[in-house]
């Protein structure tokens, strides 16, 4: 009895599912030749089932459809529906920032790049959740860290000068007066020293027993 294992790969599954399996987490349009290697299935059978797949979708007015672009294959927004899936991606970019992070944001642009530890005291509160927001936001990102504590510190990147219409940060407001100085947030963020221990003025006036 032969065993069919002379070749490796994944067991040969329906040609549409896979191909739709495939497609569905590509990030680049695929060709015949791609999707063939991918689900194991011959070019010629791949190619007309993609376009049984494209006809299926156009049949049943789906909100996507398959394209063949570029040299490859990939699902796509129809064309009738781009209005609506613009919206609902520019919602998120044009949700406003709460005062919190406002706040935040201006002391990184002024004194960037600069840690967590130093934006919550100068703010006078903990900033971990308005970071993160930021860095989801891509208004801030990763700077390297502090030679000195080894902290993260961060800085803001492109897009936020994009988002705010300049060029780059000389053309910020002159704001930096009105912020503490890095010099003054190091101070209130030292560990305070603990006091050399005093000694004892009763003992000088007790009599030695010796």
């Amino acid at each position: 009895m032969t065993e069919e294992t002379d070749e490796p790969g994944a067991p040969l599954l329906e040609l549409r599912p896979a191909l739709e399996a495939v497609l569905m987490v590509a990030d680049q349009p695929l060709d015949e030749l791609a999707l063939a290697t991918a689900v194991g299935y011959p070019a010629p059978e791949v190619v007309a089932a993609l376009g049984a797949l494209a006809a299926e979708y156009d049949e049943q007015g789906r909100g996507f459809e398959l394209r063949n672009v570029a040299g490859g294959w990939r699902y796509s927004t129809r064309d009738e529906f781009a209005p609506v899936v613009e919206a609902f991606v520019l919602e998120g970019q044009q949700a406003r920032l709460t005062q919190a992070a406002l706040e935040t944001l201006a002391v990184v642009a002024y004194q960037q790049p600069v840690s967590r530890a130093r934006v919550s005291a100068v703010r006078g509160v903990n900033v971990d959740g308005v970071m993160r927001t930021l860095l989801n936001r891509g208004l801030v990102e990763e700077a390297g860290q502090d030679g000195e504590h080894g902290a993260t510190l961060y800085r803001t990147t492109s897009y936020f000068l994009e988002r705010i219409g300049i060029v780059s940060l000389d053309e910020l407001p002159d704001l930096a007066p009105h912020l503490p100085d890095l010099a003054e947030v190091e101070e209130e963020l030292a560990p305070t020293p603990t006091p050399e221990p005093q000694p004892d003025d009763q003992n000088e006036d007790t009599p030695d027993d010796a």
